[in-house]
């Protein structure tokens, strides 16, 4: 009877810590019905990506190709969020638009806002810069490129192929107003996510999508 009793309590603390480790991949402000009730419009920056490599392909690369390559990547993913977007957008699923990322990053060319200096402006002055009432910005590690060709040129290098197998993405939402953190999701990459930047992005997206803020289905 002892020994049930420990199996019990040994199972019901494992799903605890289970349930505690799934919430806390995803935040959401208490307060972001009041202060995203007026978004209409919503601006996806360049993720800010780094690209793991294994010191045997990183020496084959100099550390301008390699910062090239993460900024394609950052591009990359801002364009397949936005893909995924637009797809659903156009079932009517969402309560915001979402910025087209070519205006979006012609603003941030026009202000002189770049990867390397965009950390030094606050989300309510990036989302002023682009005229809108949100931004989405992030952050996508992974151990390998997943853009289209930048996978192959690296192969073509450092004769490094196959299917992302670590590595990490966190997706925010911030007020344009205020500049408060309005939502988070955060995401461990798996190959089981796929190896390219849409399907990962796509996939990544599904699993939240029903914890999304904007989704109708939530307001």
């Amino acid at each position: 009877m002892k020994r049930t009793s420990i199996v019990f309590a040994l199972f019901a603390l494992f799903l605890s810590v289970g349930a505690f480790a799934q919430t806390r991949e995803i935040y959401t402000n208490p307060a972001f019905a009041t202060l995203a009730k007026q978004h209409k419009t919503i601006a996806i920056l360049p993720f800010d990506a780094t690209i793991g490599l294994r010191p045997n392909q990183a020496k084959n690369l100099t550390p301008e190709r390699i910062k090239e390559m993460e900024k394609n990547e950052g591009l990359a993913v801002q364009s397949a969020l936005q893909t995924y977007f637009l797809k659903v957008s156009s079932k009517d699923d969402y309560t915001v638009s979402f910025q087209d990322a070519a205006t979006t990053n012609a603003l941030l060319l026009k202000n002189n806002i770049n990867s390397e200096n965009i950390k030094g402006f606050t989300p309510a002055e990036l989302a002023k810069v682009l005229g809108v009432d949100g931004i989405i910005t992030g952050t996508f590690s992974t151990d390998k490129p997943m853009s289209d060709g930048a996978s192959l040129a690296l192969g073509l290098v450092v004769g490094f192929y196959g299917a992302t197998n670590s590595g990490k993405t966190a997706i925010n939402i911030y007020d344009g107003t205020s500049g408060e953190l309005l939502w988070k999701y955060e995401k461990s990459l798996s190959r089981g996510l796929g190896s390219d930047t849409n399907t990962i992005i796509t996939t990544i997206m599904r699993k939240a999508s029903k914890k999304f803020p904007y989704a109708k289905l939530n307001s």
